[in-house]
């Protein structure tokens, strides 16, 4: 738990966050602090831990300026569990749509895949031997005899099949190892066998609109409890060695892993370092000025329900009960409308840690097309790589392409970053077309000033830009 962070200073984890964002330092530095924060409460004197609590953090700042990819890489770097969700999906309890604690139950299911999938690493080595065996048994069926065996009576051994003496038991498991060797060298990958594989019982077990009273986390514990009590189907299927590879090691992990162990570690690791991101915040807040009916009413309901689990309650859900008591909440809105002062005081006081993050300039967006290790013309490089043609940018028309993207941006609508995505497009569109039929493999593509400005002429020069927002 942690494990990632747990020599990471907050001094580093801003080192890793400056990899894929560009500017928004305050940001960075506060969230740094706030996961440093989390596996220093874990390493307090057990007494103290319970009532160390998280600086839950409000970030306020337009599209596309890095809130999400703040919240998502912070994630990334602790390991933690993670899940986005959006504030005006929620409706208060009572009215048709997702309720405020749904987000926690997918805080656990991806908490609980984490968790399943390094199990499955631990034992990856252990189920490959498993499914050797199986593979290894479909190609040629163990026999019983040998050295010790008791030799069956008149009238049964006789007819037998599974059945040899000594000598050619010997033989057969001497066959045996030759083809284990063949399977392990990959010699008979495209050879075709028949093997059984589990069928999902789930699509035939369904309730629609359970009986009321029933939350969601039971009816999907009701669903599971459902599809355990039947008995698991198989079915033959005929593919290749390769193929049946890969269709067991999942089940062969499976079976070896304990899923009790898995929901207990996963509740655990959820509530210790999950992270749940709650975008939109602004659109839950009542307006100024405004009177206290109509879609205020529901805005300030959303908000009222999602006061218990920020600050701290217990969620059922099918794996258990979760409680938010630590998890991280890190909210975020643009408040072009409405402003912080009007969450209700109850949710302002559970988001002590407010940052503003910045509008992005013309030299953010140079940097941005040119420094993060995921930068956008590193993007279309690799997909160019891969019909091998060779892609590449002056940086003259990356200067360009930053300048359009701001001038865009200034005379339109600000959507941040985003707005890179719409010019790269318009600039490469062509390109990406004519390759492999016009460009063969093996050219070299160089984007100049010149082609920039040839290519967006249309988009510099029309005022009228609303086609280019996304």
């Amino acid at each position: 738990m942690l494990d990632s962070a747990e020599f990471l200073t907050p001094a580093q984890i801003v080192a890793e966050l400056d990899k894929y964002i560009i500017g928004q330092h305050e940001a960075k530095r506060h969230v740094a602090i706030a996961l440093r924060n989390r596996w220093r409460r874990l390493h307090a004197p057990i007494e103290m831990q319970r009532e160390i609590v998280p600086n839950n953090i409000l970030m306020i700042g337009s599209t596309g300026v890095g809130k999400t990819e703040i919240a998502r890489r912070l994630a990334s770097i602790s390991g933690a569990p993670f899940t986005k969700v959006e504030a005006s999906k929620f409706t208060e309890v009572g009215y048709v749509g997702r309720d405020v604690e749904s987000m926690v139950r997918d805080l656990v299911e991806q908490s609980v895949n984490m968790v399943r999938q390094r199990r499955k690493e631990e034992v990856k080595a252990q189920a490959a031997q498993a499914v050797e065996d199986v593979i290894l048994d479909a190609l040629i069926p163990p026999v019983t005899g040998g050295v010790g065996a008791v030799k069956p009576n008149v009238g049964f051994g006789a007819g037998d099949s599974n059945y040899l003496p000594d000598a050619d038991h010997e033989l057969n498991e001497r066959t045996r190892e030759r083809f284990r060797e063949k399977i392990r060298n990959g010699e008979m990958d495209e050879r075709k066998i028949d093997i059984r594989v589990q069928q999902n019982n789930s699509p035939g077990i369904g309730v629609i609109g359970g009986p009321a009273g029933i939350d969601e986390a039971s009816m999907a514990g009701l669903q599971d409890m459902l599809g355990s009590m039947i008995p698991k189907k198989t079915r033959k299927r005929r593919v290749t060695i390769a193929e049946a590879r890969k269709i067991l090691l999942d089940e062969e992990a499976a079976k070896l892993i304990d899923m009790d162990e898995v929901k207990d570690e996963a509740i655990r690791h959820a509530e210790n370092a999950g992270i749940i991101f709650i975008d939109e915040i602004d659109k839950v807040a009542s307006r100024s000025g405004k009177g206290g009916g109509g879609p205020d009413v529901s805005r300030e309901g959303v908000q009222r329900d999602l006061l218990p689990v920020v600050e701290g309650s217990a969620v059922s859900t099918k794996y258990g009960i979760i409680h938010t008591d630590h998890i991280l909440f890190i909210a975020a809105g643009a408040f072009h409308v409405a402003k912080p002062s009007d969450l209700i005081p109850e949710l302002q006081g559970r988001f002590p840690i407010r940052v503003e993050l910045q509008s992005l300039t013309k030299d953010d967006f140079y940097r941005i097309l040119k420094d993060p290790k995921n930068a956008l013309t590193k993007q279309y490089e690799a997909l160019l790589q891969a019909e091998s043609v060779s892609l590449s940018f002056d940086d003259s028309a990356l200067e360009r392409i930053a300048e359009i993207a701001f001038e865009v941006n200034s005379e339109v609508e600000n959507i941040g970053a985003r707005r890179l995505h719409t010019v790269m497009s318009r600039l490469l569109n062509e390109i990406l077309f004519d390759v492999p039929d016009q460009i063969g493999p093996n050219a070299q593509v160089l984007i100049t000033r010149e082609l920039v400005e040839e290519r967006l002429r249309d988009m510099v020069r029309n005022r009228d830009l609303s086609q280019y927002i996304l």
